[in-house]
């Protein structure tokens, strides 16, 4: 059984998410640039608050270290993607195997448009 994820503090930013993470995991600012396929100065401008990253960037972190994934986003100022559960999906699909070519390409349109509304 895992242990439940600590309450993140308002306050508590990036940097100190992530320094939190590299000494509970053992990692260092490189390995975790290396296992995103990032640029070392990109998770050392994290590391020192100049910058936060991008949607893609904190997913990844988020699949690396899942014990950090809601302070990870919470320090970042973005809400976590839900889990989408196999049922769920299957209701998607279902739904929208129901509608015409034009109005499936719509509401991709839409879906994109909200997804992408996240990582701003």
């Amino acid at each position: 059984m895992t242990k439940p994820e600590p309450a993140t503090p308002a306050e508590e930013t990036f940097a100190q998410v992530l320094r939190a993470l590299k000494d509970e995991y053992g990692v260092s600012e490189s390995e975790i640039a290396r296992r995103l396929n990032a640029h070392v100065s990109t998770v050392n401008n994290w590391a020192h608050g100049k910058a936060l990253p991008r949607q893609n960037a904190l997913l990844g972190l988020a699949a690396l270290f899942p014990k950090y994934k809601k302070r990870l986003f919470a320090a970042a100022g973005k809400r976590p993607p839900a889990p989408l559960s196999p049922d769920g999906r299957e209701e998607l699909l279902e739904t929208f195997d129901r509608l015409t070519q034009e109005q499936q390409q719509m509401l991709l349109i839409q879906a994109r448009a909200v997804a992408d509304s996240n990582e701003r």
